[in-house]
């Protein structure tokens, strides 16, 4: 028998693996460059049920038409005069009503209602998962902006929030990185962070080991189709025949999809990293509130991470973004450099990364339309690591039974 072909080597592409190999179904995992090297790498790493909101949201499209050539601001809108674009964004602004909205918090909160115990079985099951669980404070410099973000949580949380905000000079109390300037914050207890790069490594080997195939640096050009099936792939290494494919390849996903007459439209969410070392470092996962900048305690050391540009499908690094997450984090974490001109000698491993993005924030998990042994699970966004798991298990139970869990109803195609 042929094995079922994931195409896609990130922490989803590898969850979907691994759940398949445990199932006992021949799989094989295709990854056109090398594991892991598109939005899961450079990624905060957070696991986290308490930032499971979709990016569409009341306000964001205005947000986003006033970061127009602002390269500064947390989401930039680089002008493009592209129709696909545009109606991108058209269909972005109809579904940032707080009834979507609403309806998508709620769709990935009951998604990802396992998560964590998923990554316990994960770690059973010999995955080194780096998982810890520092907890997630959320730090502001606006009493008001915490107290509606912590509400807007409170109203929708399936975890714990604290019942109210710490203010004043006791705010930054809450994690020995955080400076003078937090004048509110709170602390999401449990809340997760891994390294997401050995997280994709060690699910590699859990694949291997129970008797997949990784392969990497393999470019998937088309595929063989009979009587309504796909039959095998074709390669940059030949024809690779399969019993089924699971197409998991973030934003490659999209034209991969078309060879198959099947639309999907997606936008890249460029987002931006780096690592510093801190004294004091963050104890704690943080959220910068205002700024939109995230920190994770990785390795000895902080990855800091933000940003959200639309600028198209491309790896280009716009330094300026850079210096703008940098910029912002010293409002939270002190000034820790002098100069912009010092960054280069400050961080290291600068990181720009394109998460796939739909219009309505959610990511697609279903099986292809028109294409009974063909199944998609992409457009994960900013949620790739906390969501792996569960949209593996989900996915694989699909596969297996032919019947669609309840769960992933929210995530049909659309």
């Amino acid at each position: 028998m042929s094995p079922v072909v994931v195409v896609g080597g990130g922490v989803v592409g590898l969850c979907v693996a691994h759940y398949l190999a445990t199932a006992g179904i021949e799989v094989e995992v295709v990854e056109r460059a090398s594991l892991g090297s598109g939005a899961s790498w450079g990624n905060a790493g957070w696991v986290c049920l308490s930032h499971s909101a979709p990016v569409p949201s009341p306000g964001v499209t205005n947000y986003a038409l006033r970061s127009l050539g602002r390269p500064e601001s947390p989401l930039y809108l680089r002008p493009r005069f592209d129709p696909r674009f545009l109606a991108w964004l058209w269909r972005l602004w109809r579904n940032s009503s707080e009834a979507a909205f609403r309806r998508g918090y709620f769709a990935v909160a009951e998604l990802n209602r396992p998560t964590f115990d998923l990554y316990a079985e994960l770690a059973e099951q010999g995955v080194e998962t780096t998982l810890t669980r520092p907890g997630l404070v959320h730090a502001f410099l606006s009493e008001a902006e915490a107290g509606h973000h912590l509400e807007v949580q409170r109203s929708m949380a399936g975890y714990t929030v604290p019942d109210d905000v710490t203010t004043g000079p006791e705010a930054r109390l809450l994690d020995p990185a955080l400076s003078p300037g937090v004048r509110a914050s709170y602390l999401v207890p449990g809340e997760g962070v891994v390294d997401p790069v050995r997280l994709v490594e060690s699910l590699a080997q859990s694949v291997k080991n129970l008797g997949g195939q990784v392969r990497e640096n393999v470019g998937v050009t088309g595929f063989l189709r009979a009587r309504g099936r796909v039959i095998g792939l074709r390669t940059t290494e030949g024809e690779l025949w399969c019993d089924g494919v699971v197409v998991a390849a973030g934003m490659w996903s999209q034209p991969l999809l078309a060879s198959l007459d099947v639309r999907l439209s997606m936008q890249a969410g460029k987002g931006y990293s780096f690592t510093v070392d801190l004294d004091p470092a963050p104890a704690h996962a943080l959220y910068l509130g205002d700024r939109r900048v995230v920190a994770s305690p990785m390795n000895g050391s902080t990855r800091i991470a933000g940003t959200m540009e639309l600028s198209g499908n491309n790896r280009k690094l716009d330094w300026r973004r850079i210096v703008a997450i940098a910029q912002a984090s010293t409002h939270y974490l002190g000034e820790w450099f002098d100069d912009p001109e010092d960054l280069p000698r400050r961080i290291r491993d600068p990181w720009v990364g394109g998460r796939p993005f739909l219009a309505d924030g959610l990511p697609v998990i279903d099986q292809a339309p028109g294409h009974d042994n063909v199944y998609v699970a992409t457009g994960h966004g900013m949620l790739g690591v906390t969501l792996g798991p569960a949209t593996g298990r989900a996915l694989v139970d699909y596969v297996v039974s032919g019947i669609r869990p309840a769960v992933l109803n929210a995530f049909r195609f659309r």
